[in-house]
């Protein structure tokens, strides 16, 4: 996988600076899960996403900047830290409400329904038509792609560094991890829709979780599986989650 981010700002620098480089995922069935992963990713069910967009990258620390200055929300608690401030590294440290704003924001301002993605378009937008297949380019592990053992030392990189997934997407299964706009349920595979699903109603009480989907620099294995699944309460910031907004067709 050759390095491509210089060729990712020139495609960029061709469209509006306040709106994300978009990637239209065709509608289709899949099939979402893994039989060999973790209890919450089975049973491998058949489901259909209707045709959206995605963001090429996650947001980034500059796409970012423009919502805080301009609604003088605060600013991610790592916004200062050597390691997570260039203006091309995801920003990270936003909770699941932060995002939430962050795309209620970009709504208004450019009249388009920007939302995040629910985890069945998450998946199959990370799958790139490769059905069943562990990562977005096969099955060959993530200590096969190029430079893995010296890339993520003390944090994110900067978005589109290396190629993207055969949707067109980067950094799909790493870097951060993703926010999605389900809440999470690990028993929701047993009884979910199969025409896009958008995850369980929320329960009363504490301890609810919304889902989250995406490897990270600071694991140990640094890239996710397609069907991986994560959770954290809403309200949280980590230094290593992020998000990339989705917008219907």
């Amino acid at each position: 996988m050759a390095a491509s981010y210089s060729h990712f700002q020139q495609q960029h620098l061709t469209v509006a600076t306040l709106e994300p480089l978009l990637v239209s995922i065709p509608g289709n069935w899949f099939l979402m899960g893994s039989d060999s992963g973790q209890d919450c990713e089975r049973p491998v069910h058949r489901v259909w996403t209707d045709i959206f967009l995605l963001a090429a990258t996650q947001v980034t620390n500059a796409e970012y900047q423009r919502f805080v200055n301009s609604t003088a929300h605060e600013n991610p608690p790592f916004w200062n830290d050597q390691n997570f401030k260039h203006p091309q590294q995801p920003v990270t440290g936003v909770s699941w409400f932060d995002a939430q704003r962050y795309c209620q924001w970009l709504a208004a301002q450019t009249g388009r329904a920007y939302r995040l993605p629910t985890e069945a378009e998450w998946e199959r937008a990370a799958r790139g038509n490769l059905e069943q297949n562990h990562f977005p380019w096969g099955n060959d592990p993530p200590q096969s792609l190029p430079d893995y053992a010296t890339r993520w030392q003390t944090g994110p990189e900067a978005v589109a560094h290396y190629a993207p997934n055969a949707f067109g997407l980067y950094d799909i299964c790493d870097n951060v991890h993703e926010w999605c706009s389900d809440w999470y349920d690990p028993n929701y595979y047993a009884t979910s829709p199969e025409r896009n699903p958008r995850g369980p109603e929320p329960k009363s009480g504490a301890g609810q979780r919304k889902a989250s989907r995406g490897g990270s620099w600071r694991h140990h294995v640094k890239v996710a599986r397609c069907s991986a699944r994560s959770s954290i309460p809403p309200e949280f910031h980590y230094a290593d989650y992020g998000f990339r907004v989705a917008c219907d067709r």
